[in-house]
């Protein structure tokens, strides 16, 4: 069942809020006196009476070995009774607990006294009692009893267990063992004299549990058990400060034992976003079928689950889910859990601030909208107005309203309403309907509100009516009175206004002292007339006002509140802790302290120590007057007694709870000659991975001086000690670093002196290595205005008792005339006077009375000379120059010099000084400063060789000084006399027709050179020219001066264009030249981007045969012999020889490979180098691409062997003869061949035999003739010789014509000539031809088009020799002969203009079919004379085009000289040298 509530008006001390139920219910001890601190009264016993009844706990039950004691005194009795009230935590109830323990040890000793001896204890000087050796089993005379007591307040659990041999005692919870040292302070175990028992400090809810105390020996074991139920309050939280407490709607019967864990804090959300609210619990038993029963609320109300609120309770965790959040949500939530033993509550409020406007300074949304009086007639919307603060105020409201289903809104208002309530008109009878408001003020209107919930306009008999009011706003509320509350939270009261009907609410409103922004403190209007305000900063101090709402809007606001920090509650200190003994002398003790963890909102001014014997249980004064410190010296005590101890810290409110009992002192004087333990461990800079220690030093010192420390370390829980130093330190702090984010960890001291290691320090309390929220570190820096060195720390938690402790090398600082401590607010400073190498060293703070608040810095040297020139330039101001004196040139050759400062002011003065004489602003010198961009300068419009020397620049702003100078003489001056002279000629320059930009080159796709200049302020009668080498280049289209921009085109580049290029524009004005020196760097960066052209357009290598080899070409836009282009064979570099020879084409590159073998087989590279990147390409020359190859070679390399060493005749037929009747004919000439050839002579195709008319001969294989004798005229005919052997031959004819004397000379006839076929017939080259890609060249004075060079020129025809029939290699189509023989021309063919290109490919040794000559041979209308012997030959005979059928045979020139050019005719002769070549497109000349 929960406790009853009292409101908050009806308490006593009503201007004070308690939080700690603790508080409520302990007794007040206020230090009236120092010599009379501590009394007992009636009334505390009484309170203690009533605690104990509302426990409701069973009585105690006597033991069955006591009732002849039933008997005792009436004091006895009352005694007792306070033994049963030992759970409430007061102090004589802890009293009544330990006379009772000594009871049952004095009965129990006087029982079996006759069957005992004494035996004397080592260790604690006591007699006990001890069986007969009877062996006896475990047995509980005295057996744990269980307890319900209130959070935060201790338990003592004990029990009485007798057995021989005696035995041990174990403690569990739930089953497992109770371990002291896995949670330091928490657990106390204490055995004496048969009674066993076990403390609990400060109870918390999940210590709820099933104990256990499990009595074994060597004949048995024995359990005595009992169950501990650990109480809430209800005292401190929200309930009980503002009254918002849930009623109970229903009981809810649960056999689960539920505890509250972790609960969800004070929240903060925004509209729009979402919220969770979650809270961990222990339920026994648990059972995922069957969760315990929780309910939520807010503001009293059940929450409405729905798609706004969404709740769950899995796994021990209960969860509320608000998924978009609006102001409407804002309020308190409590959490109730309904459990075996009734309800356990939790409450936090959760603040909703509005989202971002949608105009700046427009108001927040409404709220709460509802309907009211809702009939088919209309329906009354009602809403709360929106808290405006720093915004404008409100003018107006607009109502929305959308059917069920529907997103469309519809205005229902068409003028802003200015009360918060509008009667809706125009509705459809029947549907559903929702509502939102939008505010609006001077700014803009508001987001939507939330939606209301649905409504049907129907007429109905009962609904909800809105309550009228008074018309007009509240009044303002009445006074506000703010007090503290919590380290982050201020308790705010007010008196409600006069006439507070029809009120809604109130908002609260607050401000920082010192400051004029107010921000809300509630977003929702809230109901009560107390508020407390959370999100607060510590240490500051705030005001507070509010104002009250209505349907008519916002109230005037309150008068402000008093001033009030934000400290918690003022109550007395918590109870120290962790004392230990630091030396004894046999008749007194030294013991220590912990200062408590909490000292109540006030400094702690006194400490009170109590002592007891070991073996009594009553305690005494050791002092009556105040400790200040926290080490006591306890005299007049028995020597070899043990002493117990415990401490009470004391501040303004009063006298706290007492510290737990110490562990039984022995006092025995120490004697050891190793030292005593240090004392006072406290942690400091705890961060992620690391934290300081700091102790004092022992007490007791041994029989020498302690030379150093040892720091041990432990994790919690574990009892594995590791030694951090290696070597003992000499200071009383150590760094410990490397620590395990998120690990706990304690630690202990030992001293160590000449004798050895002394005792250990009691084990300090378990740590978290994890860095503090908010944490800030130590800022060293230098005053702006005063130029002191200072180091700073701002607090990021801090409370009203709180003091900032500096210390250097963690020993405090104090009083030091070389440093000034200054704090103000939550900054405190340490400053140095006159700093230097003496304050070097690591500084430290500690905030007291907060949750270790610190932090360190080491000072350095560095640091600290760079601050000390700092500290020297604010102490002795300057002007801080960005840059010294600098100056440039400007153009017409001015010289500008000039300083600039990071600021400078209106009332700035300063002047240039020149070797040593001040320049003033006038003719030739120009000053001005800009203070804009902190820029002075003067200007020197005539800077000559007089003007070398110092130039200096003084400057004076306020109390600042800066001076810069600079020194131009030497080299430095002549380089800015020299820059001015160029400028003012560069002035003059352009002025006319100049240059912008100078020559310079570009390489175009087709790799043509561009040399490509821009011009400036030109006209049309501005003239350009080029000139290389001082030669004038005349381009063939002519520079474009009006454009701007002048090109000369330079195509197919190569080292031949090297040299020195002039542009030249001029018009009357003046002229201007620019120039290039193509050699050099320019011309490689020119062959680099040709390069880089060629070797991206570069195709795959393809393979050629030849009679010669194998050749490998790469074709590409453009190929010259100055690109840095390497060939290798299996990454080898091949250089040009007789073996593999290197060339190319205007068009491609190639390597040929003479000769081929099996060693030349492998992968060839070609690559390009264009100065920075490589371009490759490879061809793998192997495998049956090789053999392919291989084979053409031999049969190319055969067909040119067959053609070499055919049988032929190498001159000296005629081609036509015309003779005299009689006389005789002799037709010889010359043949070769290899081997030798056959002979043979035909007429009319008919072999002619020799005989005495007709005689053949043939001498020496190279002479051959037929002479006809007495020529007839049936000689007259065709005649022929064929000569040929096994390569091949040749078929020659010659037409004979026979005349009478006197007759006409006949015309000549010619015959039909016929070609000897050859034995072998070469084929055509398997090799493709890609199209040229040669360029056409421009260049000035030049063929347009240059021919490229054959890698195998044609042979040339001779002209003494007429030119046999060649064989012709079969081909689809036979070469037609010519019809008409041509006259043989005296003069040679003139050069065409356009020069055929050569072939890049080899010329093969099979041509296609031969054209028909485009020009047919005229006959001569003279026929030669005839003439014994042959014709002679023309000197300037027509050459034949190569590769073609000559359209002229030559013909065998007359004795006499012809009329006519044409008058003897020539015959028809098939040229032996292969085809291949281009012919050339115009004919021979007549």
């Amino acid at each position: 069942m929960a406790s009853k509530v009292l409101p908050w008006y009806r308490r006593k001390h009503g201007s004070q809020v308690k939080s700690d139920l603790a508080y409520q219910y302990s007794t007040k001890r206020v230090v009236s006196q120092q010599t009379q601190r501590k009394s007992s009264s009636k009334s505390a016993t009484q309170v203690q009476a009533q605690a104990t009844e509302a426990m409701a706990e069973a009585a105690y039950t006597i033991p069955v070995f006591r009732q002849r004691h039933v008997a005792r005194t009436t004091e006895e009795t009352e005694e007792t009774e306070e033994y049963q009230r030992v759970t409430t935590k007061v102090e004589k109830g802890l009293a009544a607990i330990q006379e009772e323990l000594q009871r049952i040890r004095t009965a129990t000793k006087t029982q079996v006294d006759n069957l005992a001896i004494e035996k004397e204890v080592k260790q604690m000087m006591y007699k006990k009692v001890v069986l007969d050796e009877i062996p006896r089993l475990p047995d509980f005379i005295v057996a744990l009893r269980s307890h319900t007591v209130w959070e935060k307040t201790p338990v003592k659990l004990f029990c009485t267990v007798l057995g021989n041999p005696r035995p041990i005692v174990k403690w569990y919870k739930g089953g497992v063992p109770v371990d002291p040292l896995s949670a330091p302070g928490k657990y106390k175990i204490e055995s004496k004299y048969g009674v066993h028992s076990l403390i609990i400090s400060r109870c918390a809810v999940s210590d709820t549990a099933e104990y256990s105390a499990v009595a074994s020996n060597a004949y048995g074991t024995a359990t005595s058990a009992a169950i501990v139920n650990v109480r809430r309050g209800t005292g401190g939280g929200w309930s009980s400060q503002i009254g918002l407490v849930p009623h109970l709607t229903e009981i809810h019967p649960s056999k689960l034992e539920v505890s509250l864990v972790e609960c969800f804090p004070v929240t903060f959300g925004v509209e729009g976003e979402s919220a969770s609210l979650v809270c961990t619990m222990v339920v026994v038993p648990d059972l995922p079928n069957l969760p315990p029963v929780v309910q939520w609320y807010r503001d009293d109300k059940p929450v409405k689950l729905g798609h706004l609120a969404e709740t769950s309770m899995r796994g021990g965790v209960a969860r509320l889910v608000l998924p978009h959040l609006a102001k409407d949500d804002e309020g308190l939530y409590t959490l109730r859990v309904y459990s075996k033993d009734g309800t356990s509550e939790h409450c936090a409020y959760l603040f909703v601030s509005d989202a971002p406007t949608l105009a700046a300074g427009a108001p927040g949304a409404p709220m709460s909208v509802k309907a009211y009086d809702i009939n088919s007639e209309y329906v009354l919307v009602a809403w709360r107005p929106p808290n405006t603060v720093n915004e404008a105020p409100i003018t107006g409201y607009f109502v929305d309203r959308c059917e069920v289903g529907s997103d469309a809104w519809v205005q229902c208002n068409d003028a802003p309403v200015k009360v918060c309530k509008y009667p809706v008109h125009g509705l459809k009878v029947g549907h559903r309907y929702h509502f939102r408001v939008r505010a609006v003020n001077s700014a803009g209107i508001s987001r939507p509100s939330r939606k209301s919930d649905s409504v049907t306009a129907l007429d109905t008999a009962e609904n909800e009516r809105l309550q009228g009011s008074h018309e007009g706003v509240l009044s303002a509320p009445g006074q506000v009175v703010a007090t503290r509350n919590t380290k982050s939270s201020v308790f705010v009261q007010w008196e409600a206004p006069r006439h507070a009907q029809g009120l809604m609410g109130y908002y609260i409103d607050g401000r920082a002292v010192g400051t004029k922004e107010w921000f809300p403190c509630n977003h929702k209007p809230f109901k009560l007339n107390r508020f407390v305000v959370h999100g607060l900063t510590p240490g500051e101090s705030y005001v507070f006002r509010v104002q009250a709402v209505n349907v008519f809007g916002l109230s005037d606001e309150s008068q402000e509140s008093s001033p009030v920090e934000v400290e918690s509650a003022l109550a007395t200190p918590s109870s120290p802790y962790g004392i230990c003994m630091l030396s004894c002398d046999g008749s007194s003790m030294t013991v220590a302290w912990m200062s408590p963890k909490r000292c109540g909102g006030s400094k702690i001014t006194a400490y009170y120590v109590d002592k007891r014997d070991a073996d009594t249980l009553v305690w005494k004064e050791v002092n009556t007057g105040a400790i200040a410190d926290r080490v006591c010296t306890v005299d007049n005590l028995t020597a070899g007694s043990f002493y117990e101890f415990k401490v009470q810290a004391a501040n303004i409110a009063g006298v706290g709870i007492p510290s737990a009992p110490s562990y039984p002192m022995k006092c025995e004087a120490w004697t050891t000659e190793q030292p005593g333990p240090a004392y006072d461990l406290t942690f400091s800079e705890v961060r992620s991975h690391s934290l300081v220690l700091v102790w004092k030093a022992p007490v007791y010192t041994g029989a020498a001086a302690v030379s150093g420390y040892f720091v041990d370390m432990a994790k919690k829980g574990s009892c594995d000690w590791v030694t951090l130093n290696q070597d003992a330190i000499t200071h009383r702090y150590f760094q410990v670093t490397d620590l395990e984010e998120g690990e706990s960890y304690v630690f202990r001291v030992r001293a160590v002196n000449a004798h050895g290691i002394g005792k250990p320090s009691m084990v300090t309390e378990a740590v978290c290595a994890r860095l503090p929220p908010g944490t800030k570190e130590i800022v060293a820096g230098v005053d702006e205005e005063t130029g002191d060195i200072f180091l700073s720390l701002e607090a990021s938690d801090i409370s009203a008792t709180s003091d900032f402790v500096w210390s250097k090398n963690y020993k405090p600082i104090g009083e030091c005339p070389r440093m000034a401590v200054t704090t103000k607010g939550r900054t405190s400073r340490l400053s140095f006077i006159n700093p230097d190498k003496d304050d070097l060293g690591r500084y430290s703070v500690v905030v007291t009375d907060t949750d270790g608040v610190s932090a360190s810095h080491t000072l350095t040297e560095d640091a600290l000379n760079a601050m000390l020139e700092l500290s020297h330039a604010i102490r002795n101001p300057v002007v801080p120059l960005k840059h010294g004196l600098n100056y440039e040139v400007l153009e017409k050759g001015h010289v500008r010099f000039w300083v600039q400062a990071v600021k400078i002011s209106p009332s700035l003065s300063y002047r240039f000084v020149v070797n040593d004489k001040e320049v003033t602003s006038g003719e030739g010198h120009k000053m001005s400063h800009d203070v804009s961009t902190g820029v002075i300068q003067m200007i020197v419009d005539n800077f000559t060789r007089a003007s070398e020397g110092t130039y200096t620049v003084q400057i004076q702003d306020g109390k600042s000084k800066a001076q810069s100078s600079l020194v131009l003489v030497g080299d430095v001056f002549l380089a800015a006399v020299k820059e001015a002279e160029f400028q003012r000629r560069e002035y003059v320059r352009k002025q006319g027709a100049h240059f912008s930009e100078a020559l310079n080159f570009a390489v175009t796709e087709d790799c043509t050179v561009m040399l490509a200049c821009k011009l400036a302020n030109v006209k049309k009668e501005t003239t350009f020219h080029w000139y290389k080498e001082d030669a004038e280049v005349v381009p063939e289209s002519p520079p474009s001066v009006m454009s701007g921009v002048c090109a000369l085109p330079i195509p197919l580049f190569s080292r031949k264009d090297q040299g020195v290029y002039k542009a030249v524009v001029g018009d009357e004005r003046g002229k201007d030249t620019s120039t290039i020196d193509v050699s050099g760097q320019v011309f490689d960066d020119i062959i680099n981007a040709i390069a880089r052209n060629a070797g991206e357009s570069a195709s795959d290598i393809v393979l050629q045969c030849t009679p010669e080899g194998i050749r490998l070409q790469c074709y590409m836009n453009y190929y010259t012999e100055e690109m840095k282009t390497v060939w290798k064979h299996k990454e080898s570099k091949i250089a040009s020889s007789e073996k593999m020879r290197i060339g190319g084409t205007s068009e491609m590159a190639w390597m040929q490979v003479c000769d081929p073998s099996d060693r030349e087989k492998g992968l060839y590279t070609m690559e390009i180098y264009d100065g920075e990147k490589t371009h490759a390409r490879t061809f793998d020359l192997s495998g049956q691409a090789y053999t392919d190859a291989y084979e053409e070679y031999l049969r190319l390399k055969a067909a040119a062997f067959a053609e070499k060493n055919r049988g032929r005749v190498m001159g000296g037929l005629p081609d036509v003869v015309t003779i005299m009747e009689q006389k005789s004919l002799s037709l010889t000439c010359t043949v070769w061949g290899e081997p030798t050839p056959e002979v043979t002579w035909f007429k009319n195709e008919q072999e002619v035999a020799s005989n005495e008319h007709t005689r053949i001969t043939f001498d020496g294989g190279k002479f051959a003739s037929m002479i006809i004798n007495q020529v007839t005229p049936e000689d007259s005919g065709k005649y022929s010789i064929n000569v040929r052997n096994k390569y091949g031959g040749e078929f020659v004819e010659i037409t004979v014509s026979v005349y009478r004397p006197g007759d006409k000379i006949p015309e000549a006839k010619l015959g039909q000539p016929k070609m000897a076929t050859p034995v072998v017939t070469p084929g055509s080259p398997k090799s493709p031809t890609p199209p040229s890609k040669t360029p056409t060249r421009t260049s000035t004075g030049k063929s347009p088009t240059r021919a490229p060079k054959s890698p195998t020129p044609a042979p040339k025809a001779k002209s003494p020799t007429r030119a046999p029939k060649s064989p012709t290699p079969k081909s689809p189509t036979e070469a037609p002969k010519s019809p008409t023989p041509a006259p043989k021309s005296p003069t040679t063919t003139p050069k065409s203009p356009t020069e055929a290109p050569k072939s890049p490919t080899p010329a093969p040794k099979s041509p296609p079919s031969t054209p028909k000559s485009p020009t047919p041979a005229v006959k001569s209308p003279t026929p030669a004379p005839k003439s014994p012997t042959p014709a002679p030959k023309s000197p300037t005979p027509t050459p034949p085009s190569p590769g073609v059928k000559s359209p002229t045979p030559l013909a065998k020139a007359p004795s006499a000289p012809p009329k006519s050019p044409s008058s003897s005719p020539a015959r028809s002769v098939k040229s032996p040298t292969p085809s291949g070549l281009v012919k050339s497109p115009t004919p021979a000349r007549k």
